[in-house]
C-alpha cells in the first residue's frame, strides 16, 4: 500500500491552551506539506478541555470535543495522544493510562519528564509504545533530536544553555536599564514576559527541569531531578551585572551538565559568561545552547524559548516522528534517553560541594588599611588563586565621605567546598560589612 492510500492516523489532543491552540492551528495551516513529509494524514479527531465550549471555538465542528481526558487516552481510535496541559499529577495518570493502552504519547511536559520520566520511559518500552517529548526543551530549537541523533557518534563532554525566556528576558533588562530585579520582574509580568506567579521561571525550577532532561540525553543516565542544584536570579542585584560588565562578562541564568571524572555535574544558577561567547549575546526572551562533544567541537543553538506556534512546531515535529515510525519495529527507533535502555549507566551526579568551578565575588567592606590583605589571605590559605579584582574609590559607591567600598574578585577554578569553606572565613571578619555575593562563573572555553 502506498503512502498516499493510507489512513489518516488519529491523534487525541489533551489541552488546548496556548500551546493545545497553536498545535491544532499549525497541523491544519501546512496540513499538506506536513503529510507529504509524514507519508500519510495526521488528524486531531478528538480534544479534551476544561472549557469544552471555548476548545469547540477553536477546533470547530469536525472534531469531538469533551471534558474528561480519560474519554481520549481510553478512546480505541486514538492512535496518538497529545499532553500539553501541563503538571505532574493528572498529567502523569492520563499518560500512563495511555501508554498502558498501547498508545504513542506526545508531550511538552518536562516537570512531569524531569520528575517521572525513568517510569514514563519503563512503562512505554515494555508496552513498545513512544514518548516523544521535543517540545519540552527550548521549544524551537531541535536540541532533543540533536543530542539523541545528530550528535550521536560524540562523546558529549558538556552542555550549557539558556533554557528560560522569562529570566534571559529580566536579566537584559538589568543590564540594559540598570535597573534591580523587583522594577524588571513587574514590567516583565506587565508585558507577558512572567506569569502571575513567575517562581518556576524566577527560582531557576524550569530551567532545571529542562536541564535534567538534556543531562540524561546528553550522558546516558536516569533523569535525577532530585539531584539537581537549582539556585534562581531573585538575589541579583543591578550593581553586579554592571560590575561584571565591566571585567568583560555577561550574566546569564545557565543550566549546565558536564561529565568530569567523578560524576556527572547538574545545575542551574546565574553564571558570568565572557562578552566574546556568542551564549552570552543571546538576549530577550531567546533560549541558546552550547554542546561541546569530542569530535564535533563546540555547537550552538539558537531559537525562541516559548511561545504557541513555537512549541507547536517541536509537538508536530514529534507527531511526524511518531507516525513515520508508527508501524516500524520497536527495536528500530531512537531510544528515549538516547542510549539502549539495557546500557544506561549509573554515573553518579555530584553534590554542589563536589563541582569545581570559578567565581564572582563581590565583598562590601570597610575602607581602611589591610582589609584586602585580610581577604586575600584568606583565599591563599584556601587554595585559591585569584584572576582578576576590581576595587571601586569608596565615594564611587557611598558617595563623598563614604567608609565604606566594594571589593570585586575573580578567582581561578576552585572546588566550591573549599570556596564555601573560604567564604565562611571571609564573612565572619568585622570588616566586612553585609553578606557576600557570589556568582559562579564559567569560560564555556
Amino acid at each position: 500500500m502506498t503512502s498516499t492510500n493510507l489512513k489518516p492516523i488519529k491523534v487525541g489532543l489533551l489541552g488546548v491552551g496556548t500551546v493545545g491552540s497553536g498545535t491544532f492551528r499549525v497541523l491544519e495551516r501546512n496540513q499538506e506539506e506536513i503529510r507529504r513529509r509524514a507519508g500519510r494524514s495526521i488528524e486531531i479527531s478528538m480534544v479534551a478541555a476544561r472549557n469544552v465550549e471555548r476548545a469547540r471555538s477553536i477546533v470547530g465542528g469536525g472534531v469531538t470535543v469533551v471534558g474528561d481526558p480519560f474519554e481520549v487516552v481510553n478512546h480505541p481510535d486514538i492512535e496518538i495522544v497529545v499532553e500539553v496541559m501541563g503538571g505532574t499529577t493528572l498529567a502523569k495518570d492520563l499518560v500512563m493510562q495511555a501508554i498502558a493502552n498501547g498508545k504513542h504519547v506526545v508531550t511538552a511536559n518536562k516537570a512531569l519528564l524531569a520528575i517521572h520520566g525513568n517510569e514514563v520511559f519503563a512503562a512505554a518500552q515494555a508496552q513498545g509504545v513512544m514518548v516523544a517529548f521535543e517540545g519540552a526543551v527550548a521549544v524551537s530549537i531541535p536540541i532533543i533530536k540533536a543530542l539523541r541523533e545528530g550528535l550521536s557518534a560524540n562523546r558529549i563532554e558538556w552542555v550549557a544553555g539558556i533554557i528560560n525566556g522569562t529570566t534571559n528576558f529580566i536579566l537584559s533588562e538589568m543590564r540594559d536599564k540598570g535597573l534591580d530585579f523587583g522594577v524588571v520582574l513587574k514590567e516583565a509580568q506587565r508585558l507577558g514576559y512572567a506569569e502571575a506567579d513567575p517562581t518556576f521561571d524566577i527560582e531557576g525550577v524550569d530551567a532545571a527541569h529542562k536541564a535534567t532532561i538534556l543531562s540524561a540525553i546528553a550522558f546516558g543516565i536516569p533523569v535525577q531531578f532530585d539531584k539537581a542544584y537549582v539556585e534562581g536570579i531573585v538575589h541579583l542585584a543591578a550593581a553586579d551585572i554592571s560590575y561584571a560588565y565591566q571585567l568583560g562578562y555577561r550574566i546569564k541564568l545557565l543550566g549546565i551538565t558536564k561529565r568530569t571524572q567523578h560524576g556527572i555535574e547538574l545545575r542551574v544558577h546565574p553564571t558570568l559568561i565572557p562578552v566574546k561567547r556568542l551564549l552570552a549575546n543571546v538576549e530577550g526572551s531567546m533560549n541558546g545552547i552550547m554542546v561541546k562533544s569530542d569530535a564535533a567541537g563546540i555547537t550552538m543553538y539558537y531559537g525562541a524559548g516559548a511561545g504557541s506556534e513555537q512549541t507547536a512546531s517541536a509537538v508536530i515535529a514529534d507527531l511526524v516522528d511518531v507516525t513515520r515510525l508508527h508501524t516500524a519495529d520497536a527495536a528500530q527507533r531512537v531510544p528515549h534517553l538516547a542510549f539502549q535502555p539495557d546500557s544506561m549507566s549509573d554515573t553518579p551526579v555530584l553534590s554542589m560541594g563536589e563541582v569545581v568551578t570559578s567565581y564572582y565575588l563581590r565583598l562590601n567592606v570597610a575602607d581602611k588599611a589591610g582589609v584586602l590583605a585580610s581577604v586575600t589571605g584568606i583565599l591563599a590559605g584556601a587554595g585559591i588563586s585569584i584572576d582578576a579584582m576590581l576595587q571601586r574609590e569608596a565615594d564611587e559607591v557611598g558617595g563623598e565621605g563614604a567608609t565604606q567600598t566594594d571589593l570585586i574578585i575573580l578567582t581561578h577554578d576552585c572546588v566550591e567546598a573549599k570556596m564555601n569553606d573560604a567564604l565562611a572565613q571571609m564573612q565572619a571578619l568585622p570588616t566586612v560589612l553585609s553578606p557576600i555575593t557570589r556568582i559562579r562563573k564559567e569560560e564555556l572555553a
